[in-house]
């Protein structure tokens, strides 16, 4: 036991260096190589975080303007709406004035017309009194002209 202690203690000497320099590799390896490509990975992952969350915060602004511009569409749509339905509600008014109006001229004219046919239809019976009677003194002449020629009246002879 003595000899494999011997031995332990011999390797324990024999490996100093190799572990000073294994220290000093780490160490080395540490500061040259781990820390600079450990501070590149953290910044790669800030910036890939930063980047993610930014593009998160822009989809976001996105649909927050996507909602305002609809709610400006529909609001314009039900502006148009109401404009037409004041636009129609307007032609409907004048057109029913219109037809108000077409409907007394057309009143006032049947109006006008049956006067002017009372008063034709008027002038015409009175002219038609004065032709009947006219004919009728003409036919009476005519018819007791001769019977009066004749001899008297009723225009038999004895």
């Amino acid at each position: 036991m003595d000899q494999i202690a011997n031995q332990l203690g011999h390797l324990l000497v024999q490996s100093i260096p190799t572990v000073v320099f294994v220290i000093f590799l780490v160490a080395f390896l540490n500061r040259l190589f781990f820390k600079p490509l450990s501070h590149t990975l953290d910044a790669r992952a800030q910036a890939t975080s930063g980047a993610l969350a930014e593009a998160r915060q822009q989809a976001d602004h996105a649909e927050a303007r996507l909602q305002e511009y609809e709610r400006a569409i529909q609001s314009a749509r039900q502006a148009v709406y109401r404009h037409r339905d004041e636009v129609r509600r307007e032609a409907l008014g004048e057109r029913e004035d219109k037809l108000q109006r077409a409907r007394a001229h057309a009143e006032s004219m049947v109006k006008d017309a049956q006067a002017n046919l009372e008063k034709e239809s008027a002038v015409a019976k009175a002219e038609l009194r004065t032709a009947v009677e006219s004919l009728a003194v003409e036919v009476t002449d005519s018819v007791l002209a001769p019977r009066l020629a004749e001899g008297g009246p009723g225009g038999a002879q004895a």
